[in-house]
C-alpha cells in the first residue's frame, strides 16, 4: 500500500501509521500528522496538565492566566486572555496543535484559530470529563502512559470520599455584585458532590442568590476565583447566614480539572476535617 486518498488528501502509508485521531469533547475528530511540537494552551487548568506531562519545550504559548507553574507564566509567551487573544501572535507561533475549552473560549475564537491548526476542544462539568480529557490530552500529545498514571493516581485518591457520605447542604459563591452561585452541570458542582457533600442549589450552571435563599445550608462557600471572597465578604454574608458556617476556599482546587486534582484531593482532606466539627 503505498498511498491513501481521503478529503482530497494523499498521504503515504508511513504518514498514515503516525497519524493521531482523537475525538474532543465537542464529539469533533481532531487529527495529527504526527506529535505536536508547537502546542498553544488557552486554559489555565490544562496549561499546568501539560507542564505535569512533561511537555515543556513543545508548549510555545499560553495565556495570560496560566498562572501555574510559575516558571511558564514568567517564561512562556503570553498570546492574550481566555476571551481575547492575540491572533498575529498566535499565527506567529506557527502552532500545530492548540489546546481550548467551550466555556473559557468563544465559538468566534476558535473557528478563527482552527484556519491555523487543529484545536482540541474540552467540555468538563463532571469528574468524569476530567478523566476523559486528560486521556485525550495524553494521546494527543504523545504523553498517553503519563496520562494513564496521572488518572490512575487522581481515581485512588478521590475513591475514599466515596466512603463517606458527610450529608452537609453546601451553597457555593463564585461571584458578588450581584451574587452568583454554583448549580448544577458544573464541574464545580461535581466537585461538591465527589467529596461526600450536597450542593444545595439545584438550578443549572451559575444562578443569582438572593437573600433568603438557603437557609437550611450547612456550609457556605466563598471562592477564592473568579471573585476575589475574603473575610470582609464572610461578615457581610454572615447576617443572611447567621447560623451557618462560612468558610473562604480555594477556587482551584475545586474548579481546576486537570492535574490540580491530584492536589485537591489533598485539599479536600483537610478542607473536611477543618471543618467537621463545625
Amino acid at each position: 500500500m503505498e498511498s491513501i486518498i481521503s478529503s482530497r488528501v494523499t498521504i503515504s502509508f508511513r504518514q498514515w501509521l503516525n497519524m493521531i485521531a482523537v475525538k474532543d469533547q465537542l464529539g469533533r475528530q481532531i487529527i495529527l500528522k504526527k506529535e505536536p511540537r508547537r502546542i498553544i494552551s488557552l486554559v489555565p487548568s490544562q496549561t499546568e496538565l501539560l507542564f505535569d506531562l512533561g511537555l515543556d519545550e513543545r508548549v510555545v504559548g499560553i495565556t495570560k492566566f496560566c498562572v501555574h507553574p510559575k516558571e511558564w507564566h514568567q517564561n512562556k509567551i503570553k498570546v492574550g486572555g481566555t476571551k481575547k487573544v492575540n491572533f498575529k501572535t498566535i499565527a506567529d507561533l506557527n502552532p500545530d496543535l492548540i489546546i481550548a475549552n467551550k466555556e473559557e473560549n468563544t465559538p468566534e475564537i476558535i473557528d478563527q484559530l482552527e484556519k491555523l491548526c487543529p484545536v482540541y476542544i474540552s467540555d468538563v462539568n463532571s469528574f468524569d470529563q476530567a478523566i476523559e480529557m486528560i486521556d485525550s490530552i495524553g494521546k494527543l500529545t504523545g504523553k498517553s502512559q503519563k496520562a494513564l498514571a496521572l488518572v490512575n493516581s487522581i481515581a485512588k485518591r478521590f475513591q475514599h470520599f466515596k466512603e463517606v457520605n458527610q450529608e452537609r447542604k453546601v451553597v457555593y459563591f463564585i461571584w458578588k455584585d450581584p451574587y452568583y452561585v454554583v448549580g448544577k452541570h458544573t464541574f464545580i458542582h461535581d466537585m461538591i458532590q465527589q467529596i461526600g457533600y450536597s450542593n444545595l442549589e439545584q438550578r443549572s450552571r451559575y444562578p443569582e442568590w438572593s437573600p433568603g435563599m438557603y437557609q437550611e445550608a450547612d456550609l457556605v462557600f466563598l471562592s477564592s476565583e473568579p471573585f476575589p471572597f475574603n473575610s470582609n465578604h464572610k461578615e457581610v454574608l454572615h447576617q443572611y447566614f447567621p447560623n451557618t458556617t462560612i468558610s473562604l476556599v480555594d477556587g482551584e482546587m475545586f474548579s481546576w480539572y486537570g492535574s490540580r486534582m491530584l492536589l485537591a484531593a489533598d485539599y479536600f482532606d483537610q478542607l473536611i476535617g477543618d471543618l467537621a466539627d463545625q
